[in-house]
């Protein structure tokens, strides 16, 4: 484990760190997450520096190879690893750029290599019988779970984008969605029959006045739902149906590209579905399609 006494990850950020970010949020439109992803990672790297006395301004190659040796030594997946170094590039590419420092330590540093795990999904039996669990669930908060379920597993959204979707975000037949995904991007998103029914019955019962600017989905005193409540509230699905760990909110988004897949559909559709921004991440879809079918 990481020792948080030596580097934490809270202590304060650098200038440069602070302009980087604001720079990630305005000029380039990174969604929320994303910053605050950027924003643990280089505040660990920064925390490793001052440690060792030393600025983002002056650390060398050296210094980065160090960094990622003592998060290898302790453990840390590759994946993980390669996600903080992206950040890294990212923030000594603006250094660079911004003259704040005359070269880019990150060119002299090598990916971290990792092999790329494949999707994990629900077969659709399994669907079948969360989805008929989360129906059995009786009152206003069942309602509710029945409906967050259906749109997770019909549409792929991601949970924050979930939890997000305004009240206007389901157009006015029912059949549409409106996604606001990430970096802003907006996608339609095609709602079947009886996912416009699950969503109407718990608005039919929902206790709270739903406001026009709203979310759709609502928590504790009408506030817009957290994650985490989505989070534990499959847990406990999972946990009752006897399921597999992997069988989380994010598992439902892989089992409806994959079971689309399955059944025909094509990649370029999925990827728009899905709101990826690059084919190639939707192509991993294939290699877990091959695997069921040998």
């Amino acid at each position: 484990m990481i020792g948080r006494r030596r580097d934490n990850p809270d202590s304060p950020l650098s200038p440069q760190v602070e302009i980087f970010l604001e720079m990630m949020a305005a000029e380039r439109g990174a969604a929320h997450n994303t910053i605050e992803s950027y924003r643990r990672d280089l505040a660990g790297f920064m925390a490793f520096l001052a440690a060792r006395g030393r600025l983002p301004e002056n650390a060398d190659a050296a210094q980065i190879r160090a960094y990622f040796g003592r998060l290898s030594g302790a453990g840390m997946a590759p994946g993980t690893s390669a996600r903080r170094l992206s950040a890294l590039r990212q923030f000594f590419r603006f250094l660079f750029a911004e003259r704040f420092r005359e070269d880019d330590p990150c060119c002299a540093i090598d990916s971290p290599r990792r092999g790329r795990p494949l999707p994990r999904y629900l077969s659709e039996e399994e669907v079948e019988r969360l989805l008929a669990a989360a129906h059995r669930r009786g009152g206003g908060k069942g309602k509710r779970l029945a409906a967050l379920m259906e749109v997770l597993y019909a549409t792929g959204l991601r949970v924050s984008e979930l939890v997000a979707l305004p009240l206007s975000a389901m157009s006015r037949d029912g059949r549409m969605l409106i996604v606001n995904g990430k970096g802003g991007k907006e996608r339609l998103v095609p709602v079947l029959p009886v996912v416009a029914e699950a969503v109407r019955e718990y608005l039919d019962l929902c206790p709270y006045d739903l406001p026009g600017g709203g979310t759709l989905f609502l928590g504790v005193r009408g506030k817009r739902l957290n994650q985490r409540i989505v989070r534990a509230q499959m847990q406990k699905l999972r946990l009752a149906l006897n399921l597999p760990k992997s069988a989380t909110p994010h598992a439902l988004r892989h089992s409806f590209a994959t079971h689309l897949l399955s059944g025909g559909g094509d990649l370029r559709t999925i990827q728009e579905l899905l709101g990826h921004a690059s084919l190639s991440t939707t192509q991993r879809y294939t290699e877990v399609d091959s695997e069921h079918l040998l």
